[in-house]
């Protein structure tokens, strides 16, 4: 069977672990014949070219920065990114016949590109991996109103998308119910829980002594329960409210918080560090350490030597994001302090299956709670660690979402 995969996530290999090089490495374990088409962005100099590595094809396809970029830039990507994957694919797949045509979100402007591939492959399944719920994300967090030309363009980008699409995948319960209750056109039928998911690379437990080397390699302490927050360091994960529980907490002595990441709001964290330093007597020291984005190797060797991961979330959002940095934390039995809105089902399940702790992200004083109950009770912590890569094994490994999607084409 063959497969065609899009995405503006950035892959040159499908070594790489993520939650897409994952997936498409399990097609092609499983016999298919992947396409895979990604981004050359504007910043690597890089020409539309083809790359044949790893059993697979991908074309990397010029375009702007879409990603991690300034917000003129990143619009006017998104928009074009559209006719340019579409024209790729005209020249280097033309001639390519196809049975799966599979697409993550974000972005949503990949209509013309499924209409295009489905035009020429009308027995093709197309499949949507939607894990960003948009324009409405963007509503909530204040960056346009649902009165707004953006929105009604964006809106409109977004019925299309679903429309065009046979079966749509989403992140969790909570998201296929969203989905449903907000686009009376989709029959249920057609949606389905296609979870974030890993390939396990399952290692021995990580030694005392290999723990602590991973600590003092980045100045941690030893001796202390060590919270990590790793990912986007961005407006969506109401950083603010981060930056407000680590006030609360920034002098006990009895746990540690590590930031590791990048993002829009990575200076405002930074510079909430700095004031604080600045304030503290000779010899003092506060609890918190921010490091700048890791390569993937060396951030999983550092959450193997934490103990607690924190997920944060802007409380304002209605939409039921699901992070996938979710992965990481139970893959390395670590339990999770989940601070969000109240929409998504991220904490709710963590609690419901023992691997974690849920809160608002609006009230420190609920944090702190909870920070007081995992310190109190080391043991527990190895517990919930262990029920959540259980939960992982039972529920978010690469196979879930590859059956999710195959069954629809195996049934025609």
């Amino acid at each position: 069977m063959n497969i065609i995969f899009l995405t503006i996530s950035n892959i040159n290999s499908i070594k790489e672990r993520g939650i897409y090089a994952d997936l498409m490495r399990k097609f092609r374990n499983q016999g298919h014949n992947v396409y895979i088409v990604s981004p050359a962005e504007r910043r690597t100099g890089i020409r539309t070219h083809v790359i044949d590595v790893d059993g697979v094809r991908i074309l990397k396809v010029k375009t702007l920065n879409i990603q991690k970029t300034n917000v003129i830039e990143k619009g006017v990507g998104t928009l074009l990114v559209e006719s340019q994957f579409k024209n790729a694919i005209k020249k280097h797949f033309g001639g390519i016949k196809f049975d799966l045509i599979t697409y993550s979100t974000p972005p949503i402007t990949f209509t013309n590109v499924v209409k295009y591939l489905k035009k020429h492959n009308p027995d093709a399944i197309s499949y949507l991996q939607l894990k960003d719920i948009f324009p409405q994300n963007a509503v909530d967090i204040g960056m346009f109103s649902k009165g707004s030309l953006f929105y009604k363009f964006f809106r409109k980008k977004e019925i299309e998308l679903y429309k065009s699409s046979d079966f749509i995948g989403c992140m969790s319960p909570a998201n296929v119910k969203y989905v449903l209750e907000h686009n009376n056109f989709i029959s249920a039928d057609r949606v389905e829980v296609a979870p974030n998911s890993i390939e396990l690379k399952e290692s021995s437990s990580m030694t005392i002594a290999e723990k602590e080397a991973i600590r003092l390699k980045y100045d941690l302490p030893t001796d202390k329960i060590l919270f990590i927050y790793g990912g986007n360091l961005g407006k969506p994960q109401g950083i603010d409210f981060l930056i407000k529980c680590l006030d609360d907490n920034k002098y006990r002595k009895d746990c540690y918080f590590v930031i590791v990441g990048n993002g829009t709001e990575y200076n405002k964290l930074e510079t909430w560090i700095e004031g604080v330093k600045s304030q503290i007597k000779a010899g003092d020291s506060i609890n918190v350490k921010l490091i700048q984005r890791l390569p993937k190797e060396d951030y999983d060797q550092l959450v193997r030597s934490c103990d607690v991961g924190l997920i944060f979330l802007d409380y304002r959002f209605t939409i039921p994001n699901y992070p996938s940095r979710l992965l990481s934390y139970l893959e390395n039995r670590m339990p999770v302090l989940c601070a969000t809105d109240s929409n998504t089902d991220i904490g709710h399940i963590a609690e419901l299956n023992g691997y974690g702790y849920s809160c608002e992200s609006r009230n420190v004083d609920d944090f702190t709670a909870i920070l007081n109950k995992m310190v109190s009770k080391p043991d527990v912590i190895r517990k919930m660690g262990d029920n959540g890569f259980d939960f992982l094994k039972n529920n978010y490994l690469v196979d879930h979402t590859y059956n999710s999607i195959i069954k629809h084409i195996q049934h025609v």
